[in-house]
Order: C-alpha cells, then sequence, then structure tokens
C-alpha cells in the first residue's frame, strides 16, 4: 500500500530555537511541521485541519498546551508532551490521558524518532481508512469485498435465506451479522455451530424440547428457532448437520412453523435463515453431506466469501485495523516496522483474516518496542509452538506442550486433512464420532470466556 502525503504534525510551543531544530528533524524524517506558539493561535490551526500528531509545551503564555489534546478528544490520532518544565502533576495528567507521551527537553535523538514513527504510523492508518469501507465488522477496500457488501446490502432487507460459503477464518459469521444489522428485523441474531453440538442434542438445541421428552428433560426448553424469533438464525457448518436433521429443518424453512422434542402441536416460526459451509456446497450435496433438497431451499441467494489470497490489497488494511485496536485496547502506540505491510502482504494466510489477526496480535506481544516486526516462523519461536513443515499431513510438536496442547492440534489438524468431516476424523484417530464433538465443544467453550479482542474471523 503506497502512501503519497506526508504526516503532518502540529507543534505547539513558544521556543522559537526548539521550533526551528524540530522542524528541520521533521523534514528529515518526511514529516510536514506546522507550529503554534500560542494556545489560542494552535486552537485556529486544529479547527482547519486534523494532525497525524499533536505535540504540545506545557507552560504556554496563554495556558496549558494539554488543553488542546483535552478539546480535541478523539480527533487526536497521536499526541505528545514535551516540555522544559516538567510537574507532577502534568505527569500525572499525562498518564491518565488517552496514549499520550510526556518527553522532557533536550530531547533525545530515540524520542524525536518515536514520535515521527508515531505520525508516520498514524498517516498509514488515517490514509488506510479514507480508501477504505466497513459493513458492520468487515473492512475491505478491494473489488472482491465491495462486489460482496453491495450484495448484502441489496439481500439484506429481503426475507430470504442466504448461503454463506468461504473457507475457514474469512468471515462468514461476520456477513451473517452484518445481513441480520441491516435488515430490519428487531428480533435476536442467534448463531449455532452445527458441527460443535453431538447429534443427538442438535434437535433439542434447534427445536426445543417439552419437560419429559427424554431423560434429563426436567423442564421445557425453548429452541433457537424459537429465541430467534422475529430476528436472524445463523447456521454455521450446516453440512455437518446429520441428514435425518435436514429433513426436519427443510420442514420448518417450507412450512414456516416446527414441533419440539416431545410436544403436541406445531408452533409458527418467524426467523430469518442464513447458513453457512466452509466445503462448496455443491461438492457437500455430491458427496452425500448435504441434501439436495435443502440445497436448493438454502441457495436462494448464494453468497461467496473471498479469501484473503483474492484481497491483498486489503491486507494491509487489516493489519493496521488490528494493531490500532491493540493500541486503543492497552494504551499503547506501536506501529509496524518499515517493510513489514509489505511483508504481510506477500504470505499465503491459509487461515484467512483470522490467521492475519492472530499474527498480528502474537507479533505486538513479542515486541521489545513501540517498533512491532514480522518475523519468519522457526521452530524454536516459543509464540510458534506448533510448527507447520509445509504437508498437510505432518506436524512437529514443540517439548514442553501439555497433552491437551498436543490432543488439541492433532485433532483440529485432522479435521483439517479430512475436509472437517468429523466421522472420517475421528476414524483416523481411533476414537468415537462422539468424542470428536465433545472435544470441540469444550474448546468452543474455552474460546467464549476469553475475552474478544477483536471480531474478525470465523
Amino acid at each position: 500500500m503506497a502512501f503519497v502525503n506526508e504526516p503532518s504534525v502540529l507543534l505547539v510551543d513558544d521556543d522559537s530555537d526548539f521550533c526551528s531544530w524540530f522542524t528541520q528533524r521533521g523534514r528529515d524524517a518526511h514529516c510536514e511541521v506546522t507550529c503554534a506558539s500560542t494556545l489560542e493561535a494552535a486552537r485556529l490551526v486544529a479547527t482547519g485541519q486534523s494532525f497525524d500528531l499533536y505535540v504540545v509545551e506545557t507552560s504556554l503564555s496563554d495556558g496549558n498546551g494539554m488543553d488542546l489534546l483535552d478539546e480535541l478528544g478523539e480527533r487526536v490520532q497521536g499526541g505528545a508532551v514535551v516540555t522544559a518544565s516538567p510537574t507532577f502533576r502534568n505527569v500525572l495528567r499525562a498518564i491518565r490521558g488517552p496514549a499520550i507521551d510526556y518527553f522532557v527537553k533536550p530531547l533525545a535523538d530515540e524520542s524525536i524518532g518515536a514520535l515521527f514513527r508515531g505520525a508516520h504510523s498514524s498517516a498509514r492508518s488515517r490514509e488506510a481508512q479514507q480508501h477504505s469501507r466497513r459493513l458492520g465488522e468487515m473492512l475491505g477496500s478491494s473489488k472482491a469485498m465491495l462486489r460482496l457488501f453491495d450484495s448484502i446490502g441489496k439481500v439484506a432487507p429481503l426475507d430470504a435465506s442466504v448461503l454463506l460459503h468461504g473457507e475457514s477464518g474469512t468471515g462468514k459469521e461476520l456477513a451473517a451479522r452484518a445481513l441480520h444489522d441491516l435488515s430490519g428485523r428487531h428480533g435476536r441474531f442467534v448463531a449455532l455451530n452445527c458441527g460443535a453440538i453431538a447429534p443427538e442434542l442438535l434437535a433439542s438445541q434447534l427445536f426445543g424440547h417439552e419437560r419429559g421428552a427424554f431423560t434429563g428433560a426436567q423442564q421445557a426448553h425453548a429452541g433457537l428457532f424459537e429465541q430467534a424469533k422475529g430476528g436472524t438464525l445463523f447456521l454455521d457448518e450446516i453440512t455437518e448437520m446429520p441428514p435425518v436433521l435436514q429433513v426436519f429443518l427443510l420442514r420448518v424453512l417450507e412450512t414456516r412453523s416446527l414441533c419440539r422434542v416431545g410436544g403436541p402441536h406445531d408452533i409458527g416460526v418467524d426467523a430469518r435463515i442464513i447458513a453457512a459451509c466452509n466445503r462448496h456446497p455443491a461438492q457437500a450435496v455430491r458427496d452425500g453431506r448435504l441434501r439436495g433438497d435443502l440445497y436448493y431451499r438454502l441457495m436462494e441467494f448464494p453468497l461467496v466469501i473471498p479469501p484473503l489470497r483474492e484481497r491483498r490489497e486489503d491486507i494491509p488494511l487489516l493489519a493496521l485495523h488490528f494493531l490500532q485496536s491493540l493500541n486503543e485496547r492497552y494504551g499503547t502506540r506501536r506501529q509496524f516496522a518499515d517493510g513489514t505491510l509489505r511483508h504481510l502482504a506477500d504470505q499465503p494466510w491459509p487461515g484467512n483474516v483470522r490467521e492475519l489477526r492472530h499474527a498480528v496480535q502474537r507479533h505486538y506481544i513479542l515486541a521489545d518496542s513501540d517498533v512491532v516486526t514480522v518475523r519468519p516462523q522457526r521452530v524454536d519461536d516459543a509464540a510458534d509452538r506448533v510448527v507447520d513443515d509445509g504437508e498437510s499431513d505432518t506436524i512437529f510438536f514443540a517439548v514442553g506442550m501439555t497433552f491437551a496442547e498436543v490432543e488439541r492440534e492433532m485433532l483440529l489438524r485432522t479435521l483439517a486433512l479430512c475436509n472437517e468431516n468429523k466421522r472420517a476424523a475421528a476414524d483416523k484417530l481411533g476414537v468415537t464420532p462422539k468424542t470428536v464433538y465433545n472435544r470441540l465443544s469444550r474448546y468452543r467453550s474455552l474460546e467464549s470466556r476469553k475475552p474478544r479482542d477483536f471480531l474478525f474471523g470465523t
């Protein structure tokens, strides 16, 4: 991603010698510096222009430069205090502020270099946002994503069933949520991963049950169809639903009614259905994983979510977004090292947006300074404890991994090798399908307890 405009910096300081020196250093760093000697002059300049970095002195003839940062609020992408008169009160104020750096004059080379690198980072983020489009939590400027956004906008207000097809990690649930948000429906968005629920429990989860319908059913339970009344029911991994339940699902879609397990009568259904799968739906029909009649019923409007390798121009945009989200969460101002965005755009990303998000987060954590560098994966990298050697059926495990970690990675990789066919994976691993379902359910439960740093993925 190329950026043609130099970062803009506003320096608010009444020391003319410092302003001249700072401006020259800014030119050397390819930054455009605007100087204001008073708080009032700075307010006038900031009214008509936004800057990538605001550098203020606390002791001005007409006030404290930090007041400008408070007044601008969210407009400040990057702010710093550079003062010759440090006070405990101002230091405390800076610490409590939104990621404001505090420096005491004279500035060291490392400090001023960090300031101008921050300006470049803010400029990249600002320009990326100007050239991007967003729909819900999805972000992109590529032709493939713009076409997807347009299709979602057209079908969202309608009652047509939608079938989302895309590789793992492309953002199918985000697309489903965008469809719901734009639909005008006032009910809930309810999601179910059909592959994470044991088959014998799936009917009860979907359609609900009456008290006493089976052992353990001590009270009546409203299924997800009822919970999504007036809203949207998202069925992920629809090809993992047992064929016998697909028959019942088809009946619900056609009659707009259902009968709870053990129930005496039908209940009306008012839920918009969105389904998704990461295998090609037509191939799933040929393989017997998806009933043909259900396939055509869901295919009222198909949507393909493009993999990241087909929208490489979005990779720098997404990486900057993930890094900015981490900075906002943890009160930091970290930035990518030179060349990192180009390096990221050249990677294959078989895990798509989810893999890119995890990579940015991992290297953010590993960074020893405010500069985030993406390193090639190595077997001895503590952050990459499971290393793929390039073959889809081989994994190297690092010494020190727990048995639970080994089990999890082996199960997930075997599932990937079997195209997410849980029964085939169970046969290869020498366990029952129920064991596979139970393990996946446990993994999903553990993940749901973690804070969601980002919403990209699925």
